[in-house]
């Protein structure tokens, strides 16, 4: 293995020397942030127009209830015919026209017209207005004491805590799967990006005839192990770097052109702001971060980079017999959708199964399977897994990728001299006997 770490700062040097690398680099980040900024940008202004409203109160009931604010501007139409009241509003230009009426007296009815569709943010603060309004009055004529019957409500929070007196919550598990879940797509994303440099760096040695000198003089196994430390040494020098600079050019965009990059919501984003106002949510976010703390931080963080590093690397080791049995990308296709499909199930398992029962059978066993363990293990880790099953199923990842790195270089060792001909799977079983 004299040769590896020489073959490992080749593959590290022509990577990060490369133009297309260097521009990808540094352009990507630029784009992401240009690209964030314009949406920034657009939604602010967006959001700092205030929406001027008509409003035709045929009941007389709300004549004091909307007030203007920075975000609504409320236009009285008092005693207007409905016909009028449109074309007012739509000559105007107004954002839209509410119109509150009786059918009968049990029962109103309430109306928004408008040219476009209106936000689901406008429609659920008009909604919430009428509806506490509403319901006040409600409680007035049936001499309902409002006060009695919020002290009448109870709120029942089950405390969770196992035999060994480790306590946790409802909440504490959403955590738990936002972190699993995030571990888990992060290595899927960083497989199919830098799994693919791999492959097209073989491909192009290959298609170069460069390798034909260099397998003389190095065994195939080094090569391969060389090609695959070596360009994921460049993928996360890459990833590093595109982390840092984003977070540089966020902080100078927000700076210079006074961007406020917390108002990109999407409108799920904007009624969970808006829940956030109730003193309950406020108590349960006093609860996550509770919950935060009482995670195995030091287990999670080890395990994710265990698990991380092993996966990618098996994972990597495939990418790289596949780019020696093929002469140009093209042909790889055939052979990637096996090679994504334990990925795509590893993340599907992870989701629909680590959630209802992460120690359920299978949770457990797909999390000793190699090819989806890294995914589904860091899912798992989580919600306390004992340490004998994680060093059981990383030694079986480990293991799979020395597996596979022989496998791989039986093919290598081939297909790096095999020229116009599209290989089939009979024939890669072939390649591996010899």
């Amino acid at each position: 293995m004299n040769h590896l770490p020489l073959i490992i700062k080749r593959e590290y040097l022509t990577k990060v020397r490369n133009k297309s690398f260097i521009i990808m680099t540094v352009l990507s980040p630029l784009l992401f942030i240009g690209l964030f900024t314009v949406v920034a940008f657009l939604s602010q202004v967006n959001n700092d127009k205030v929406k001027d409203i008509s409003v035709l109160d045929q009941t007389g009931l709300f004549s004091s209830d909307f007030k203007s604010n920075d975000t609504y501007k409320y236009h009285q139409l008092n005693n207007a015919e409905l016909s009028i009241a449109k074309d007012l509003t739509k000559s105007s230009d107004y954002y839209g026209l509410l119109v509150i009426s009786n059918l009968n007296e049990n029962q109103t009815n309430v109306q928004f017209f408008s040219d476009d569709t209106p936000s689901i943010s406008v429609i659920s603060d008009l909604e919430r207005l009428i509806e506490k309004k509403l319901t006040q009055l409600n409680y007035t004529k049936r001499a309902i004491d409002i006060s009695a019957i919020k002290d009448s409500q109870v709120n029942i929070t089950i405390a969770q805590e196992n035999f060994s007196g480790q306590k946790s919550s409802k909440i504490e598990g959403f955590l738990k799967l936002g972190f699993g879940g995030a571990a888990g797509y992060l290595l899927f994303m960083f497989i199919i990006i830098y799994g693919n440099m791999i492959m097209r760096s073989v491909i192009e040695e290959k298609t170069s005839r460069i390798i034909e000198v260099i397998i003389s003089s190095v065994k195939p196994t080094q090569l391969l192990l060389g090609k695959i430390i070596g360009t994921s040494l460049a993928g996360i020098t890459q990833f590093v770097i595109w982390i840092g600079l984003g977070s540089v050019l966020l902080v100078l965009v927000s700076a210079i052109f006074n961007i406020d990059f917390s108002q990109t919501q999407a409108p799920q984003q904007v009624l969970a702001n808006q829940a956030m106002q109730n003193n309950d949510v406020q108590m349960q976010v006093g609860e996550v971060m509770t919950a935060f703390y009482h995670l195995p931080l030091a287990n999670l963080v080890i395990a994710f980079l265990l698990f991380f590093i092993s996966g990618y690397l098996l994972y990597s080791s495939i990418y790289a017999s596949i780019g020696a049995a093929v002469d140009n990308e093209t042909d790889t296709q055939q052979f990637m959708l096996p090679v994504l499909l334990p990925l795509i199930l590893a993340v599907y398992i992870g989701f629909f199964t680590v959630i209802e029962n992460p120690h359920g059978t299978v949770s457990t066993i797909f999390s000793f399977i190699p090819f989806t363990s890294p995914v589904v293990m860091l899912m798992r880790i989580p919600f306390g897994v004992p340490m004998w099953q994680q060093i059981l199923s990383l030694l079986i990842v480990i293991g799979t990728f020395l597996v596979m790195v022989w496998f791989a270089a039986k093919i290598y060792r081939i297909g790096i001299l095999m020229y116009g001909k599209k290989p089939s799977y009979k024939e890669l079983v072939k390649w591996i006997k010899y």
